[in-house]
């Protein structure tokens, strides 16, 4: 099956999703990482998208979603949160799963908990947070505020999927084809004609805020909905001592938290070979349950 490719004003930005499944299905909206567009949920969404309608958004400043004029207001998990919510009750969805990767697992976590925006009291299911957790490494941001706010730029698209090959190995195994595909659903071209990663290299603002988004265990704490941690085993971003933290606590006190490490993987884990999807599939099923 392959998806639709839609648009929508959502929060003041005209959005950019995929969409997969008969609408009259449950609802599952994947929200990507930093760096990264609505595409990467490809492969597992063309899974699910027999028992759930899978709705894959690129966030602003990413792949076909509008940029922001206004950088420094504008990525941050407000913003975010406030275009997911014009997504959801643009599609009429009163209510869905939420399957984040990286930073789409935070901004899960922020609707969730429905502090700055009361109106997603209630409208999150669940919650699956692939390799993200209430609390990041310090070492880990600096990280990806080096790469991501400097994108490199190459002659042709081959040599930017060698780039890609290198900088998300931690995503773990991918077929050639599948690297293609990440490589062809990430690129823009510049005016001079060279290819670069598609996003606005404006997006790390969102780490340079006077005062910082993370952590977030006041959003986690509030949580009353199942929640699922896929952390990849070689995480750099999700350390073991939060995970400790994670069950003592918020859905981890409540008996509504379970954890699952993904052996060959850092941060994050691509959700897109069997053992991982079966792993997604599992989790969602309990929750109809």
């Amino acid at each position: 099956m392959k998806p639709s490719s839609h648009y929508l004003n959502c929060g003041g930005f005209n959005l950019h999703y995929t969409a997969w499944g008969d609408p009259s299905l449950p609802a599952v909206i994947a929200w990507h990482g930093l760096a990264r567009t609505g595409r990467d949920f490809d492969a597992l969404a063309e899974q699910l998208c027999g028992q759930y309608h899978v709705i894959c958004p690129d966030t602003i400043g990413r792949g076909l979603s509008q940029w922001s004029r206004a950088p420094q207001d504008d990525y941050s998990f407000a913003t975010y949160a406030r275009t997911a919510l014009g997504l959801m009750d643009g599609l009429g969805l009163d209510q869905a799963h939420w399957i984040g990767t990286s930073m789409g697992g935070a901004l899960g976590l922020v609707c969730a908990a429905a502090f700055e925006l009361p109106a997603f009291q209630g409208r999150i299911r669940s919650l699956l947070l692939n390799d993200m957790a209430p609390e990041i490494s310090s070492l880990a941001v600096e990280r990806i505020k080096a790469y991501a706010g400097n994108p490199p730029a190459f002659d042709t698209v081959p040599e930017l999927e060698a780039f890609f090959r290198q900088a998300y190995a931690p995503f773990g195994f991918h077929t050639d084809a599948q690297w293609t595909h990440l490589a062809e659903t990430s690129t823009r071209r510049l005016p001079d004609g060279r290819v670069t990663p598609h996003y606005d290299p404006a997006i790390t603002q969102q780490f340079f805020r006077e005062t910082p988004e993370y952590p977030l265990w006041n959003e986690y704490d509030a949580l009353t909905i199942p929640v699922m941690v896929m952390r990849g085993a070689n995480s750099d971003l999700v350390l073991p001592p939060t995970l400790e933290a994670m069950q003592t606590r918020g859905p981890g006190a409540k008996g509504l938290l379970r954890l699952e490490e993904i052996e060959g993987c850092g941060h994050a884990p691509a959700l897109n070979v069997p053992a991982q999807w079966q792993l997604v599939q599992g989790f969602l099923q309990g929750v109809g349950a």
